[in-house]
């Protein structure tokens, strides 16, 4: 089953020429965690569309990075990962990191909580964070 990088409301695609690479990561990721592939969507997007997004479906009114849907069946992972380039910029400067040191992370968050880890406390933050470095060490780009 495909992982698919999609364009939502912007034009410029943050990851071209990488896609490759980074599917197999993600799919690397998924399989260290006894999960199958199934259908994940990556959408890429601004922060008004996730904004948007995260009014209509979570009721937040708050601009966030990314917002994961899952759409699992047992263990075959399938979801669609929304991202908001726009606040990847912002958490790379915040973070002193590169844009794409942050994409890669926030991408990977998107996939941690498809798999099932949440950070709705302070001690799953944490959790999640060493486990965006582990998967952030196999990444080679």
């Amino acid at each position: 089953m495909p992982i698919l990088f999609h364009l939502a409301d912007i034009t410029k695609d943050p990851i071209k020429g990488n896609k490759k690479k980074i599917s197999e990561w993600i799919k690397q990721i998924v399989l260290q965690n006894n999960k199958e592939i199934g259908d994940i969507d990556i959408i890429f997007c601004s922060n008004e569309y996730l904004l948007d997004i995260n009014k209509k479906f979570l009721h937040h009114h708050y601009y966030t990075d990314v917002i994961t849907f899952p759409y699992n069946e047992k263990n075959v992972l399938s979801g669609d990962v929304f991202i908001s380039v726009d606040q990847v910029k912002i958490n790379a400067e915040q973070f002193k990191a590169t844009f794409s040191e942050e994409l890669h992370r926030v991408m990977i968050h998107g996939i941690l909580h498809l798999i099932g880890f949440e950070d709705d406390t302070d001690h799953k933050r944490m959790h999640m964070h060493v486990l965006e470095d582990e998967a952030l060490e196999l990444l080679k780009l």
